[in-house]
């Protein structure tokens, strides 16, 4: 299921979503126009390497700045077009609606939170991994935990395979997020104690980690004022009053 739009109306502009795409594609860019020792280099410095951190805490020579950093840069850095592509497409559907609810300055400070909080989670669960890791999955599965306690009941316009045909239906969020939820539970417990490769290289306990911490936190994330309140219909996914 390839969620494309939500069916959610917002008070306001998603300027934050819209500038967190753009960093992810500018970042992108750049790295494509890296020679490849040069990447290789740009990756090691920015991407993250859970046992690079786990050797920092354990007292190696490691800095603060060359074990830490890459927590933050990590998630803005992507392994190429699909990845990028299928990133932002979730930011777009889910995140609009979002930030409309936190206001955009809180809204970005709780992707980058969740963003942080998903990349512990991987490094806890695979401590002695040298796989480098990019991509913003693991704070935009904070921002789908997010959108599953605010909207559980709103109407996604879903791109639906079946064998040779396509097509496209509303579904109801929580069926969605629900269904992505039990696909990567049960595949980062496929990987418990493999090694990252084993796994196609997918941060699936990243994933998790970001989507619980967005389910979490969002319960006590103040929001911004609200001139007109909102309520879920079973219909259409929403409407003001």
């Amino acid at each position: 299921m390839i969620p494309l739009k939500a069916r959610v109306p917002s008070q306001t502009t998603p300027v934050a979503t819209v500038a967190l795409i753009a960093a992810n594609t500018a970042a992108f860019l750049y790295e494509l126009t890296l020679p490849e020792r040069a990447e290789n280099v740009f990756l090691a410095s920015y991407a993250l390497v859970p046992r690079n951190l786990t050797h920092f805490l354990a007292g190696s020579h490691l800095t603060l700045k060359a074990a830490t950093l890459p927590i933050l840069t990590s998630m803005f850095l992507h392994g190429g077009w699909l990845h990028l592509l299928g990133n932002m497409l979730f930011l777009w559907v889910f995140g609009e609606n979002v930030e409309d609810r936190l206001g955009h300055t809180s809204y970005l400070f709780f992707y980058l939170v969740c963003g942080c909080g998903s990349a512990l989670a991987h490094v806890v669960m695979n401590p002695s991994s040298t796989a480098p890791t990019v991509g913003a999955s693991g704070a935009i599965s904070g921002i789908l935990g997010a959108y599953i306690v605010l909207y559980p009941r709103a109407k996604i316009l879903t791109l639906v395979p079946l064998l040779i045909f396509w097509f496209t239906v509303d579904l109801p969020a929580f069926l969605i997020l629900g269904y992505w939820f039990v696909i990567q539970f049960f595949s980062g417990i496929s990987t418990v104690g493999a090694r990252a490769t084993a796994s196609g290289g997918v941060a699936y306990w990243a994933h998790i980690g970001g989507f619980v911490l967005g389910v979490i936190l969002v319960r006590v994330w103040p929001e911004r004022p609200r001139r007109m309140a909102y309520w879920d219909t079973d219909e259409g996914g929403g409407r003001y009053r």
